[in-house]
């Protein structure tokens, strides 16, 4: 042992609302998302054909990861299906396009969630002082 102490924890869960903002993102990627529906109509020959069942995959796919956000497993599917979604380029460029730039935005919040994690690890967190 080294006899530091560990930092203390916060009093309220800082990852709790870090998940809301992780939430409310993939709300807004099924948003814009359902925006590649009239597209598929015009363009792909309706929302029967494969395209369009894609496209309402990934819609209850981000839906559904909203649920389990909680779990460690989630970050890892969420990579996954932007992965699947930069790669429906080959059938729909716009929606691969859209993939690309919500990758960017979850690259941000994954950078942020790092950093949330080292600060509280380290104490540094303004809930984890203490009144001087």
């Amino acid at each position: 042992m080294t006899g530091e102490t560990p930092a203390p924890a916060p009093k309220k869960d800082p990852m709790k609302g870090f998940r809301g903002i992780m939430a409310g993102t993939l709300i807004l990627e099924v948003i814009v998302v359902a925006l590649a529906l009239p597209i598929v109509a015009k363009l792909r020959g309706g929302v029967g054909t494969s395209a369009g069942w894609v496209v309402l995959g990934f819609i209850v796919a981000f839906i559904a990861m909203c649920v389990f956000l909680k779990h460690k497993w989630a970050v890892g599917v969420i990579i996954g299906l932007h992965v699947l979604l930069i790669a429906t380029w080959v059938i729909m460029p716009p929606l691969g396009a859209i993939g690309v730039i919500f990758s960017l935005v979850w690259a941000y919040l994954l950078w942020l969630r790092h950093d949330l994690l080292k600060r509280m690890a380290e104490g540094r967190l303004p809930s984890q002082q203490t009144p001087g």
